[in-house]
């Protein structure tokens, strides 16, 4: 009798969910870069802004929710350490974002995966083919003057 690899999926809705398992687990990863991005991009905001001013400048920060006191000579190291390790998870997940591509195509080709269009696509497709134009209604409809 054959041995089934546990990995292995059972059955087309197996594969299916495993698929749809992968691309979500892809969609995370681009959200957490996305997220970091924003966070790497207001990290150099606060770098360019308390830059060029005075070391023994008082400066806030927020520190775990609270909101601490410190000279600028004291945050500007910090922050620049912090957008630093922000950049390098960046890097890490965009790999982590490569490999998973890959394991999806794998996937997509050992089980010959194609995706179809939604039927709402459909009907658009072939209501461009037959040439008619969708327009935007902007008035009330029916008004005369």
């Amino acid at each position: 009798m054959a041995e089934v690899d546990p990995k292995e999926p059972i059955n087309e809705q197996a594969v299916v969910n495993m698929y749809n398992a992968m691309r979500a687990e892809l969609n995370q990863i681009y959200s957490k870069i996305t997220e970091l991005e924003m966070d790497a991009s207001e990290h150099s905001l606060v770098i360019n802004a308390i830059q060029p001013l005075d070391q023994s400048r008082r400066c806030y920060r927020m520190i775990g929710g609270v909101l601490v006191e410190r000279t600028v000579k004291e945050v500007l190291p910090a922050v620049q350490r912090n957008k630093e390790g922000i950049e390098e998870v960046i890097a890490r997940l965009n790999e982590a974002a490569v490999r998973k591509k890959k394991e999806i195509a794998d996937f997509e080709e050992k089980y010959k995966i194609r995706i179809r269009k939604a039927d709402s696509e459909v009907k658009d497709d072939s209501s461009k083919k037959e040439g008619s134009s969708q327009g935007v209604l902007v008035g009330p409809a029916g008004s005369s003057e």
